[in-house]
């Protein structure tokens, strides 16, 4: 094979972007041939846009009547697992948008389906592409921070009652599956643990419809505990404006602080933990250098350098920067946050996926949302 050729599952705001790029010609070896959408108008919409490409009602009907070999699901969340089941069944290679589903036993199932077809699985975590978020992974990594012991994130996405107004969907436990976390946040979640590393348990405080008229949570705030006493802090609305994005890591060598685009380092000449053992006055402190940090300029490839990276993984064995196996991880911690919220307590981590379900089940039930052709996803 020395061409990818996509179809593409969706063609709302994320489906269109990655039409755009991809038929421009802007991803080495690949190709559009494809289109799918359940909307008769977005199917008129691409037919205007993109005259030489295929379309087709539903994805079925896109790999029985079209040569793929890959498709790029752009649905809304609940259909993520299923639709990718369903390509790696019929041996396509798949590339889900973002978050791999909305409950971990949805997603226990698509990866285990991904792992017996042996097709090449990614997710769309675009902000692995980040050169910041890439530089403070490789600092861990590497023990510059030495071990890690705090972990604070603050992240605001405004969004006015308008935004949940634009669709019946947005905002509800039936059509969307959650609010902030699950729409707004899968990508620092994901960081979150890619960078430090899964915790062990959380325990949050999610309000539900506080400043919209909404079903979901538009603010969060989740306090996590790691197995090495490490502690986390993580806040993140829809409703706070004007918006805040910092992120502080601190380990027993140093602090990491990235906000506004920029990381600064405060390095530490002597491991904190062996300067409390050692010093011996009354009041002091490590001497600490505010280092320069080389980091390449601007954002990353983003949506295009992931799709660029899963063709080359199918055309040339490279390695995944994010493999959809791992979009598990990210949603445990969403899940958990959900749960413990719901159950008034702390959540272990792994969530009891069976738990979980029943008390999402309960919310979808109750939901507004019960467009007849689009039942809850029981």
């Amino acid at each position: 094979m020395d061409k990818v050729r996509f179809g593409i599952v969706g063609f709302g705001n994320m489906g269109s972007g990655h039409m755009k790029y991809l038929s421009s010609g802007e991803v080495a070896g690949a190709s559009v041939e494809a289109l799918c959408d359940i909307n008769p108008e977005k199917l008129e919409t691409a037919k205007q846009k993109y005259p030489s490409i295929k379309l087709f009602g539903d994805m079925e009907s896109m790999l029985n009547n079209a040569e793929v070999d890959a498709v790029l699901i752009a649905t809304p969340h609940y259909d993520h697992p299923p639709l990718a089941i369903q390509a790696l069944r019929r041996g396509i290679h798949t590339l889900i948008e973002k978050p791999a589903g909305v409950y971990t036993k949805q997603v226990q199932e698509m990866n285990r389906e991904a792992e017996k077809s042996g097709r090449v699985f990614g997710i769309m975590y675009n902000q692995r592409t980040n050169p910041l978020y890439q530089k403070l992974r490789e600092l861990v990594q590497s023990d510059e921070l030495g071990v890690l012991k705090r972990i604070n994130w603050i992240i605001d996405w405004y969004r006015p009652q308008s935004y949940y107004d634009s669709g019946g969907w947005r905002a509800t436990w039936a059509g969307e599956g959650g609010g902030v976390l699950l729409n707004q946040d899968p990508h620092q979640l994901d960081l979150w643990q890619w960078i430090c590393g899964m915790p062990k348990r959380v325990r949050a405080f999610c309000s539900f419809g506080k400043y919209h008229n909404i079903e979901v949570e538009d603010e969060v705030t989740a306090y996590m505990e790691y197995e090495n006493g490490a502690t986390g802090v993580f806040i993140t609305s829809t409703a706070m404006t004007p918006e805040t994005n910092r992120l502080e890591v601190l380990g027993d060598k140093g602090k990491v602080v990235i906000e506004n685009n920029t990381m600064e380092f405060y390095r530490l000449r002597m491991p904190e933990r062996q300067f409390n053992r050692e010093f011996k006055g009354g009041f002091g402190k490590p001497e600490c250098w505010k280092c320069e940090i080389p980091v390449e300029p601007g954002s990353g490839g983003q949506h295009r350098e992931i799709t660029q990276n899963f063709v080359n993984a199918i055309l040339k064995g490279t390695e995944l920067l994010a493999p959809a196996v791992e979009g598990i991880n990210g949603l445990q911690i969403s899940n958990a946050m959900h749960l413990s919220s719901w159950i008034n307590d702390w959540v272990d981590i792994p969530v009891k996926e069976d738990l979980f379900y029943e008390k999402l089940k309960e919310r979808i039930e109750a939901s507004t949302y019960n467009e007849a052709r689009c039942p809850p996803p029981l």
